[in-house]
């Protein structure tokens, strides 16, 4: 079995940004680097908008009675 070597961070940065401008340039490549970051909807909230969607029923019968398995 051989062992897998990463590589240091740094590196790692150096290698995918020049990876990126090469694929991109310039422009492109830092325009994706500063697209904005969606915001993470806070887990109550999430767990409220799945529940306001959720049918019951349906829910309930996959998770209660789950189907045989063969």
């Amino acid at each position: 079995m051989s062992t897998t070597q990463y590589l240091p961070e740094d590196e790692l940065i150096e290698q995918a940004l020049q990876a990126l401008f090469k694929a991109l340039g310039p422009v492109e490549a830092t325009r994706f680097l500063t697209l904005p970051r969606p915001r993470r909807v806070e887990s109550v909230q999430r767990h409220r908008q799945w529940q306001a969607t959720l049918q019951q029923e349906p829910f309930f019968d996959r998770v209660f009675n789950p189907p045989p398995t063969p």
